[in-house]
């Protein structure tokens, strides 16, 4: 840890490093392969930067180093992984947040680990930070943090971010623990969210229910759209569409080593006429068997050729001790099963599945070798899958087949959008897709490309901090991505969420 304290700090649940162990049992730390990382990992080198979280590991004591960035490892007991992480917020808060597509479950016991080990996150931060810091707090884990951390360093400059959707006031009402959350986020400066409903839908809670605390002696709140005052503290509320390193994939993608992958990966397949893909954490919230029984309707109205098409369904384990997570794989394997069984051929099943996470280069070498990108989530914050496919198509080629329930389905208006809860539209949507012109499909790629290459992960995280980092003024300019003073608007296709 630097001496004297960061200037900046992010506390994430996990720590932006994986522990490998060789075959000799020596230990390696690589860097882990996601946007938030690549984002922030500059400003954390060019700064004094620290990294707050967990790494990963039932009852490790490990702290890792890293050169140029501290790092400040949270350990977890197994008990503690099981009811702060698997209970509260994956089986309390992940389905509540995405429209309780599972039935959330309510656990006090949960609920006082939550609290304890959002408790050891804010002294692991308030420690690691110098004075007057900026601290980032991400995402749905830690979302007491803030106001923690607030009472123990009055200095800081605090930011939030959720990475998940915002859910509908009725349906966070349900939360036994709601004003706590609330209040625990409010501890913030700026509250950063995927969409403006997201925004929206939390304005009104702080207005409803940490106004409602006055009455047990704690700070009333006011708000307008935007800002929420909290006593003698402006909190400020806004959407931020977080996006990929568009850059560097669409380089990736371009190289030879890639294209001949892509190739190769056709010929594996049989060299269909039409290859389409899925790539998801195997995630109930994900929509997979919506593809699925969407691409076994169509074989059966024979709208597509069963001769032609494969499909790739890439599937990363997940969550795999949790009962609903489960039921799910099995019944998605089904699914699966049935296809294969009534329209493959020897040796071509027109259903590739695989249950394993697959290497970065290979992903993409995926997303290139693809005619049609599948991603038809029930509910997502945003689905980044969907913006790495559209950068790796540098040919023009290909059709994005889009959730109208995504967050990135507000700025990737020129996607093949459905309903995945309207199967006869998921089933149009994809037989659009498969027999699009190229022309048609070349315009509708290009306005994908121009959006994702302009906005990427490193002007989302410029636009959070500069947000953050202003003091004087509470509406930030018009590049930046959001207004907080007036309710948030979407442009026309192809132009970034305001």
């Amino acid at each position: 840890m630097p001496e004297g304290g960061a200037e900046f700090v992010v506390v994430a649940n996990r720590l932006p490093v994986d522990k490998e162990v060789g075959p000799d049992g020596e230990v390696h730390w690589r860097r882990s392969p996601g946007g938030l990382v690549t984002a922030l990992e500059p400003i954390l080198r060019s700064h004094t930067g620290a990294w707050v979280g967990w790494s990963g590991i039932a009852d490790s004591d490990d702290n890792p180093e890293v050169e140029g960035i501290g790092i400040q490892a949270v350990p977890l007991s197994s008990q503690e992984i099981a009811e702060y992480y698997e209970g509260f917020s994956n089986a309390t808060l992940w389905p509540l947040y995405h429209d309780v597509i599972v039935k959330p479950e309510y656990h006090r016991e949960w609920w006082n680990t939550y609290v304890e080990v959002n408790r050891r996150f804010a002294d692991a931060a308030s420690k690691a930070a110098a004075e007057g810091a900026i601290v980032w707090v991400q995402d749905y884990q830690l979302q007491l943090v803030p106001k923690m951390l607030r009472m123990l360093r009055p200095d800081l400059k605090i930011g939030f971010f959720l990475h998940i959707p915002f859910p509908p006031v009725e349906l966070f009402m349900q939360n036994p623990w709601r004003t706590e959350i609330v209040e625990g986020l409010l501890g913030a400066d700026l509250i950063g969210f995927h969409l403006p409903g997201g925004a929206q839908n939390f304005l009104y809670l702080a207005r409803r229910l940490a106004g409602q605390a006055t009455s047990k002696g704690t700070v009333g709140v006011r708000s307008r759209f935007g800002v929420v005052q909290v006593g003698f503290r402006t909190v400020r509320v806004g959407a931020f569409p977080i996006s990929i390193d568009s850059g560097e994939l669409d380089t990736k993608a371009r190289s030879r080593e890639i294209r001949k992958r892509a190739a190769e990966i056709r010929r594996e397949l049989g060299n269909p006429k039409t290859v389409m893909l899925g790539v998801d954490r195997l995630d109930y919230t994900k929509g997979i068997d919506v593809r699925l029984r969407a691409l076994s309707e169509l074989l059966a109205e024979k709208r597509i050729d069963a001769d032609d098409t494969v499909m790739v369904q890439l599937a990363t384990p997940s969550r795999e001790r949790v009962e609903s997570y489960i039921q799910m794989r099995a019944g998605i394997e089904q699914l699966v099963g049935n296809i294969n069984g009534t329209y493959s051929r020897v040796g071509q099943p027109v259903v590739q599945y695989l249950h394993r996470p697959v290497p970065r280069d290979e992903l993409i070498a995926f997303f290139v070798a693809a005619d049609v990108m599948l991603v038809t989530p029930l509910r997502d914050g945003m689905n980044l899958v969907a913006k790495e496919y559209v950068a790796c198509r540098s040919d023009l080629g290909g059709a994005l087949v889009l959730s109208e329930f995504t967050g990135a389905a507000a700025e990737l208006r020129s996607a093949y959008q459905a309903n995945p809860y309207d199967l006869d539209g998921v089933k149009d949507a994809i037989e659009a897709a498969v027999t699009q012109t190229p022309q048609e499909g070349r315009r509708r790629m290009r306005a994908l490309r121009r959006q994702v290459l302009t906005h990427d992960v490193a002007k989302w995280a410029a636009s959070f901090l500069d947000t953050l980092t202003e003091t004087a003024s509470t509406e930030s300019e018009a590049d930046r991505g959001l207004h907080l003073m007036n309710p948030p608007v979407v442009d026309e296709p192809g132009t970034p969420q305001e």
